[in-house]
């Protein structure tokens, strides 16, 4: 959750810290602060908010470091005060930390150091961490200090700490939450996320569980809790920083939207041939035998990435035949799943470092699920601990709201679905050839549909930005996208909405609907259409508005609906098991422009944080 960022170098530290929260601060953004070391000292400065709040701190009272850390908050635990900001210090005020996740035995671990005679001066879990550290400091260095407090700690983190007595060093530990170390020239990062550092390096290496960087001027030392050295692999990122930039956006959230046609044309490209109908995913490890002798689909993920596991699930059943679960990452480990060796886990995750869906994995992975991970972020803890990953080519996604990297899970999803049916045999190359051709236009298509939705999602926003009920209706492999869209809205705008497969509506949201409810019907032309006609004229025989996404040139559809009350939002033909890709875009657009009427902070939605890393 918490944004953490350190550094050791060449340049001036204040900037680069408060640079690296800039780009941070999609995972959190309560309260920030930064510490530096200078002569033997350190200096600290705090604030409540937003990190515009903290540069306004800096700027009435300037600091100047030879190197330090700076983080940005979601609070866990503690009010969002200036005094539990991070950093925190021990009694002397020579040891720093700063800290992600959740200490789980803090309050016994403080009553124990109160008792010794240390004061605390906040609400928060993470204070503990330098004390621990401060009664552990010898004279053996503020790694061994750490690895003696880590014994006595239990939890989910990742932690920063430096120390003026023990000076030119950040150490770095993690035990969950991910922690990424950036190799400049002459400089070193610490950070939570790979933006934060992407300006000045792309050469990463990442943490795995139980393990600490010891970071100086002059090297990166890699060991694990128990201080044995660990080798390294160096990952080469290569987004562009200029991706992780707004563009002359308003929001990130609006960029990312519109960066969709590349980032699908990004991760279908090179993985089909038109000219032999097939289907190549190299970074799969498990063998065409092994994927013969599957017999059934788990697909475990969270939020956003749960409703593009749905949409896995039609398109794995209808063109592989395999039988699929999907299983919220966050429950899966609470009950007894049946998994063997012939279930496929599959994870679906932006991050790599969700905290649920990894714990679901090890779980179906100790069961013995063979695994596959459908993951964003190269070299992640996902990726490292799945047999095989799908990679997404979205590039950094910093708007909470996920918005491409869904529509490239749901590609990325296709195209694994399409290579599981190509190993089993279950698909003619005629519907194959389809489905490629399909995947290939795709890109043109989002290109026009956002310029074709641009200006009526506008005008929806203002028919119906103060309303304070929506209702999402879909069909089939359509009904994760009425799931997604409803969670879009409650994500940004803060409009309670609800998802609902319509053939369910007169199970009891049929009660809900009057002049006052819009309700958002997704009905592309395709075999469930006339069912949903049906569920469309249902609500307008109660009084509802209706927003309907369909196929464009439907005259059917506009024949039922009053261009006073209702609204159609006109989409382009495509495969119909493609058509959840089309049909996000516009819910994404409808949700946008109604937040930003409502005059809702898009980027940064209140409670919200991006990578949810802890329990």
């Amino acid at each position: 959750m918490c944004g953490i960022i350190g550094y050791i170098g060449t340049k001036e530290v204040v900037p680069v810290l408060i640079d690296g929260l800039r780009r941070l601060e999609y995972r959190g953004y309560d309260s920030a602060g930064v510490a530096v070391v200078r002569r033997g000292a350190v200096d600290l400065r705090r604030s409540a908010g937003k990190l515009s709040r903290l540069e306004e701190v800096i700027r009435a009272e300037p600091i100047q470091g030879d190197y330090g850390l700076g983080h940005t908050r979601w609070a866990t635990h503690g009010r969002p005060t200036e005094e539990n900001a991070h950093p925190h210090r021990d009694c002397t005020g020579n040891i720093v930390v700063v800290h992600n996740g959740i200490i789980e035995n803090y309050l016994e671990l403080k009553r124990q150091l109160q008792t010794e005679g240390h004061r605390f001066v906040t609400e928060t879990d993470t204070e503990i961490v330098a004390h621990l550290v401060e009664r552990e400091m010898r004279d053996d260095g503020l790694e061994n200090a750490v690895r003696r407090a880590l014994l006595l700690l239990r939890g989910s983190f990742a932690i920063v700490l430096i120390a003026a007595h023990d000076p030119e060093k950040i150490v770095a530990v993690r035990n969950g939450p991910p922690v990424v170390v950036g190799l400049g020239e002459d400089e070193f990062f610490v950070a939570s996320d790979i933006p934060a550092i992407l300006s000045h390096t792309r050469d990463v290496v990442f943490l795995a569980d139980e393990e600490m960087a010891v970071v100086t001027r002059s090297r990166v030392a890699f060991t694990d809790f128990s201080g044995a050295p660990v080798s390294k692999t160096t990952q080469r990122v290569q987004w562009d920083p200029i991706l992780a930039e707004k563009a002359g956006y308003k929001h990130f959230m609006l960029k990312e939207i519109f960066e969709q046609p590349a980032a699908v044309r990004d991760t279908v490209l090179g993985r089909i041939s038109l000219e032999t109908g097939r289907v190549f995913l190299d970074e799969i490890k498990v063998s065409d035998t092994d994927l013969r002798q599957i017999e059934k689909v788990t697909i475990l993920a969270c939020g956003t990435s749960w409703h593009a596991g749905l949409v896995g699930k039609y398109l794995i059943e209808q063109l592989a035949l395999l039988p699929v679960d999907v299983d919220y990452g966050s429950e899966y480990r609470y009950r007894k799943p049946i998994v063997d060796a012939k279930t496929l886990g599959i994870v679906i995750t932006q991050s790599g470092e969700t905290a649920d869906t990894l714990a679901a994995l090890r779980e179906a992975r100790r069961l013995g699920a063979r695994s596959i991970a459908i993951c964003n972020v190269v070299g992640s803890m996902a990726t490292r601990e799945c047999e095989g990953t799908v990679y997404t080519h979205a590039g950094p996604e910093i708007g909470v709201a996920s918005t491409k990297a869904f529509t490239t899970q749901l590609v990325a999803l296709h195209l694994l679905a399409l290579y599981l049916a190509q190993v089993r045999g279950t698909l003619s190359p005629e519907e194959t050839d389809a489905q490629l051709k399909a995947l290939v236009q795709m890109p043109q298509l989002l290109d026009q549909t956002l310029k074709d939705c641009g200006p009526v999602t506008e005008e929806i926003s203002k028919r119906f930005h103060a309303r304070t009920d929506f209702l999402y209706l879909g069909r089939g492999i359509n009904y994760p996208i009425a799931l997604e869209g409803a969670l879009k809205l409650k994500e940004i705008s803060y409009i309670h909405a609800e998802g609902y497969p319509a053939g369910e509506m007169k199970h009891g949201p049929i009660a809900l609907i009057d002049e006052q409810m819009p309700v958002v019907a997704l009905a592309p032309r395709d075999h469930v259409f006339e069912k949903m006609i049906g569920n469309i004229q249902e609500v307008k025989a109660r009084g509802g508005c209706v927003v309907a996404l369909t196929t464009r040139g439907d005259h059917d559809l506009a024949g039922l609906l009053d261009p006073k009350v209702d609204v159609i939002l006109p989409l382009a033909p495509t495969h119909p098991l493609l058509t959840p890709v089309l049909l996000v875009v516009p819910l994404q657009l409808i949700s946008y422009h109604i937040a930003v009427r409502r005059g809702c902070d898009v980027d940064q939605p209140r409670n919200l944080a991006k990578s949810v890393t802890v329990e």
